[in-house]
């Protein structure tokens, strides 16, 4: 049986990346448990991203190795959330990495992960270091690190947290900031945060309706594909959903029974047991978002609501997958690659109608949006032609401040100057 480093690998390469790891799904169990609750929530989201890298060899072998040692500094050095690090702590990690402990510097490059001929499993290299120090004439010399190295590191770290700003898991870039200020400053116009664009990525109203009429008409097409698209098209717009709510990844699996029905009241809400930070919610859902939950039970020859604590797989995959944690298994939901490569195939149906139409900056427009564009979709819309309260929709989208919220209110210069026009400035004195 092999010895575990000391510092975990947590990222296979890029083959064998979704296929799962007992010791790295173990390791973010115990960290999730006892240290930090959302650190399995975290590592998912470097799963996607990771795979966004998947065509460059060296980037993806770059950037998994920045990641892992962050996430070893951040969950079993410091113990803390990947959202709560700001600039000072993330300063702290730089210091870390001028100085780490001699136990994780290595002097010859290894496999990150290695196969047990006698188990017949890919399993974390005891040899690994995250580290790599350097020999002059077989010595070994005292680690050192270059500032265009640690610029290297920056710039990674930034381009991981501009993709969970996008996906709404943190609202500042701390590497970013460092890189803007001091020794570590940076004039590549790569490195542009998310924090620097202004507008938030919606579908406008007219595509949205395509959208919309699209994942329809894929339903009608052909029922045995699309009936689990529309009703997933529909979830995320109508209760803010990020695709990580929606998705299977590990310690979570959505289930039928989070649809929930108040006793008290009767009225219906979709419950999420973690998301950002750890947190949980239940948004409220409307009528309409209730018959479409209908149509898709009774497709799948279920009853027409859930039962309390129903423990059905929200989005039943069609084919079982031949290979990764659930090799088999058709009853089990799909991941978060698997529900964003549906969404694109509406997106990009919905881009084509309307360029048949003849709106083609529309379907450019389109086809330069998201999944998690669907999210952004449904509240600005909930708080523009709704007319729902900040406060509610805040509530659902699960935003931390009502500042977050109030950046999808699209108001214009004229509209504030007539709301204000008539206000006065005693509400008890006569007109």
């Amino acid at each position: 049986m092999l010895d575990l480093p000391p510092a975990l690998p947590l990222f296979d390469s890029v083959h064998h990346l979704e296929d799962g790891n007992a010791e790295v799904n173990l390791y973010l169990a115990n960290i999730t448990m006892n240290a930090v609750n959302d650190a399995a929530y975290v590592y998912e989201f470097a799963v996607e991203w990771l795979l966004e890298q998947r065509f460059s060899e060296n980037n993806y072998k770059t950037y998994r190795s920045e990641l892992t040692t962050f996430l070893h500094w951040a969950y079993s050095v410091e113990q803390i959330s990947v959202g709560e690090i700001k600039r000072r702590s993330l300063s702290k990690y730089i210091d870390y990495c001028c100085n780490p402990p001699k136990y994780l510097v290595a002097y010859r490059n290894v496999a990150q992960f290695v196969l047990d001929k006698e188990l017949k499993l890919r399993r974390p290299n005891p040899a690994w270091r995250p580290f790599l120090g350097k020999k002059k004439d077989g010595v070994e010399q005292s680690y050192t690190i270059s500032d265009k190295a640690l610029k290297t590191k920056l710039a990674i770290l930034s381009s991981f947290y501009s993709y969970l700003i996008n996906e709404e898991y943190s609202e500042i870039n701390p590497a970013m900031m460092l890189m803007k200020n001091g020794r570590f400053r940076s004039s590549s116009q790569h490195l542009v945060s998310h924090e620097d664009q202004e507008d938030i990525k919606s579908f406008s109203d007219l595509q949205w309706s395509y959208v919309m009429s699209s994942a329809k008409q894929l339903a009608k097409m052909n029922p045995p594909e699309n009936e689990r698209l529309l009703f997933l098209v529909s979830l995320i717009y109508g209760c803010y959903l990020r695709i990580s709510e929606a998705a299977a990844r590990p310690g979570f699996s959505p289930v039928m029974g989070q649809f929930r029905r108040d006793k008290k009241t009767g009225v219906w809400g979709f419950f999420i047991p973690r998301s950002k930070g750890g947190k949980k919610r239940t948004v409220a859902v409307s009528k309409q978002l209730l018959a479409a939950l209908k149509r898709y039970r009774l497709f799948l020859g279920l009853t027409p609501l859930p039962a309390p604590s129903e423990d059905t797989p929200l989005f039943v995959r069609h084919r079982a997958p031949g290979r990764g944690r659930q090799s088999g298994l058709l009853n089990a939901n799909l991941g978060i690659r698997q529900l964003r490569e549906q969404i694109y195939i509406v997106i990009e149906h919905a881009a084509e109608i309307a360029e048949k139409d003849g709106f083609t900056q529309d379907a450019l427009e389109m086809r330069q949006l998201t999944p998690h564009s669907i999210r952004h979709t449904g509240i600005s819309h909930d708080i523009n032609l709704v007319g729902r309260p900040l406060a509610h929709v805040q509530a659902d989208a699960g935003h931390d401040s009502i500042e977050t919220t109030s950046q999808y209110l699209h108001v214009s210069r004229v509209e504030r100057h007539q709301s204000a026009e008539h206000k006065p400035l005693d509400h008890l004195a006569e007109n």
